[in-house]
């Protein structure tokens, strides 16, 4: 038998045999690489929303003991805002200011961790000074003080007297001091200062002090 006349029974081929069924080869291509890119999507958005279930639950301001006990304080009051002055003879002047900002405070017993402070004084230099001032915390409660001093310059030692509130603080009474000093006081009115030492007490009368187990007042 010649060699040459010895013919392969079979053909080996490179080619891919066309996939059954009428599918497209861009298909297989396609659920090669897309699905594990969805499998990742959906991995990284279940642990997204695993950790914001398990995060800090919402921040509710702490409720007051009972009536009776004082709650002590320590703090800083920053402020802004601006002041109007008129003469009255020599040496002598009187101003207004409306003072906004920050009160923060720390210590155990405090009745809140942070205020909205709004504040109007009237200063007189020979009489010394009087102002008004409320605080509010985040839930919308009010706290009401008088402030009396030597003066509203840098150094004052100005005095807060409690004359009640709204909410848990209803039938506030007590008292704060501190000394103020000024950051900034401009030719054209403009203020800015906090105080140094701020420290007081508080206790009130409401049936509101103490909250429900929701964090919200009994009506």
């Amino acid at each position: 038998m010649n060699p040459r006349d010895v013919r392969p029974t079979h053909k080996c081929s490179l080619a891919t045999p066309p996939p059954t069924g009428g599918e497209s080869p861009i298909s297989h291509i396609a659920d090669f690489y897309v699905l594990p890119i969805l499998m990742l999507w959906a991995l990284a958005l279940a642990g997204v929303l695993i950790m914001s279930a398990c995060g800090p639950p919402p921040r509710v301001s702490k409720p007051l003991p009972a009536a009776s006990e004082w709650h002590e304080f320590v703090g800083t009051w920053t402020a802004a805002g601006s002041r109007s002055s008129i003469p009255l003879g020599e040496g002598r002047r009187a101003s207004i200011a409306k003072l906004e900002g920050s009160l923060m405070l720390l210590g155990p017993t405090s009745p809140a961790v942070g205020f909205r402070a709004e504040a109007l004084v009237l200063n007189d230099s020979a009489t010394g000074t009087i102002g008004r001032v409320v605080w509010t915390d985040d839930r919308g409660d009010q706290v009401f003080s008088e402030l009396t001093g030597q003066g509203i310059r840098t150094g004052s030692h100005i005095v807060g007297t409690f004359l009640g509130g709204t909410g848990r603080y209803a039938g506030a009474s007590g008292s704060y001091e501190f000394n103020w000093r000024f950051v900034l006081e401009s030719e054209d009115g403009d203020l800015q200062g906090q105080s140094e030492g701020l420290s007081g007490k508080i206790r009130v009368a409401s049936d509101q002090a103490t909250p429900d187990a929701g964090g919200r007042d009994e009506n």
